[in-house]
């Protein structure tokens, strides 16, 4: 069977269908799973899987074991996805018991981001600027360079800028339309006279190779009409990241593209601290900014660097030298 989609073509195509179809219409994108779910069902048809009952516990351990995935994190969300899936197809009937019997992996330390510093992500735009064309991808250099910049500039969730249109960008405002968000909300993202140079020419570099750009076309594509990939994305970002010769600090791990997520939150911050800013009297305007529901959530992009650190400290300084100096006397 071949489901409408995307192209499942297990015995369960139809059943994740419809399952992916009852997570959106309560609001969720449930874009990452859909992902894993794609992997499940390419999975079962390598393996020769022709029917709904041979799906069995020892099928999906070793789909499980066909994934390596070395953060617990990781496999748990995996292994969370196939739980989700198999409870609701046996709530409606389509399996009679679900086959996922591993447990989920106790959790480690938590992973601690790279923070790319300025000149780093300088560096980052300078070569994927410089990445070449070939057959059926067009102006690669300048979109992953505006994409980068976005990511880093603006601090937009990689998810969020594959699915910006044309018509989400207010040049008179200087305004991202964000829609429909990861907790299916939108909101606006404000950017500065550079962030709009760099929009402003991109848009007019693609107008130049195209008859007709849309208004609902993707603003960031390397082929026409389509939008890019998550996925792409982030195997271009991987691909830089050698060219960069980037030092990761001890306790940090190897730079992601989300990571530069992580960057602007941070950089925001340390930015407060030095203009003597109380950054917990704006820690709400920065969940609002990111797209948070709760300001607790911003919280896990906060990482504490040195220069956060050095900061702080500086801060603190300043707020006990009066009382230093009335111990003194």
């Amino acid at each position: 069977m071949i489901s409408a989609e995307k192209g499942f073509t297990s015995p369960l195509a139809h059943g994740i269908e419809q399952f992916l179809a009852h997570k959106r219409i309560l609001g969720r994108r449930f874009e990452t799973e859909a992902y894993a779910l794609h992997l499940f069902d390419r999975y079962l048809v390598g393996e020769h899987i022709r029917s709904i009952p041979a799906i069995t516990p020892g099928v999906v351990d070793a789909f499980l074991a066909s994934r390596p995935r070395h953060r617990p994190r990781s496999f748990n969300h995996l292994l969370g996805v196939l739980n989700r899936l198999f409870n609701w197809l046996v709530a409606h009937e389509v399996v009679d018991r679900s086959p996922v019997r591993s447990r989920p992996r106790r959790g480690g330390s938590q992973r601690i981001p790279f923070i790319f510093a300025p000149a780093q992500a300088r560096r980052l735009l300078r070569h994927a600027a410089r990445l070449p064309d070939f057959p059926g991808n067009e102006l690669r250099g300048p979109t992953y360079r505006a994409v980068f910049a976005v990511l880093f500039g603006l601090g937009l969730r990689v998810s969020e800028v594959c699915h910006l249109c044309v018509q989400d960008v207010d040049q008179r405002r200087q305004l991202l339309i964000i829609r429909q968000t990861k907790f299916g909300k939108d909101r606006f993202v404000p950017f500065g006279p550079r962030m709009a140079r760099l929009i402003v020419s991109y848009l007019a570099l693609r107008r130049s190779r195209s008859d007709r750009l849309a208004m609902n076309d993707p603003l960031f594509s390397v082929q026409g009409s389509r939008p890019l990939r998550r996925q792409r994305i982030g195997s271009v970002f991987r691909g830089l990241l050698p060219d960069l010769r980037i030092s990761v600090p001890q306790g940090a791990s190897p730079p992601r593209v989300h990571d530069l997520r992580h960057s602007f939150a941070v950089g925001t911050l340390l930015r407060w601290y030095r203009a003597g800013v109380d950054p917990a009297q704006r820690l709400l305007h920065l969940s609002t900014f990111l797209g948070h529901v709760q300001p607790e959530s911003t919280a896990v992009y906060l990482t504490i660097t040195s220069d956060l650190l050095n900061a702080a400290a500086g801060r603190f300084e300043d707020f006990a030298r009066p009382v230093l100096k009335e111990v003194d006397r």
